[in-house]
């Protein structure tokens, strides 16, 4: 499952490539359309392309830390036995909910290549962004399954479990 591990670091370092770049496009339209008189084209369009493939990135490692937000009112004072049944069934979920949102993603991405459809000003095919964002969706449903299967599978720095590889601490 180590590899899993490097997969989700790069995913998750190319959601902060994408980030950066996202700024450095936003910089240059506000920079370029005050005080230069020009403008970016389609500034808004690769924004919101990049932003969506940027959150997708960033899932598998946000699984693989635990790092998603949780309720645990009710659950604070039940066993530690009960709380981590609770945590692998809510891995579960949230494998077969990834799972899931890879499998459409994939479809909806098949169908915009089949139909050459395209953003409007730069005509960015739509199938890039559908392409960018399924792969990491469905490792993140790997991982989760993973999570489920084994609940030490984990990178999270409040569990005494460490993740096999390459000596991640937290």
């Amino acid at each position: 499952m180590v590899w899993l591990e490097k997969l989700a670091r790069w995913f998750a370092a190319l959601g902060g490539i994408l980030l950066i770049a996202i700024a450095l496009v936003t910089c240059a339209s506000v920079i370029g359309r005050n005080w230069l008189g020009l403008h970016v084209v389609g500034d808004f369009e690769l924004t919101g392309a990049l932003t969506g493939v940027a959150i997708a990135s960033f899932f598998p490692w946000c699984q693989l830390t635990q790092g998603n937000i949780i309720v645990d009112f009710f659950t604070a004072r039940t066993s530690a036995k009960t709380r981590a049944a609770l945590d692998r069934w809510g891995a579960l979920l949230v494998a077969m909910a990834m799972a899931f949102l890879a499998w459409r993603t994939t479809v909806g991405g098949i169908n915009a290549w089949s139909n050459h459809s395209s953003s409007m000003l730069l005509g960015l095919p739509d199938w890039l962004i559908f392409l960018g964002m399924a792969p990491a969706l469905a490792l993140t449903a790997a991982i989760a399954l993973g999570q489920t299967l084994m609940p030490e599978y984990t990178c999270a720095p409040d569990t005494p479990h460490a993740m096999p590889g390459d000596g991640f601490t937290v």
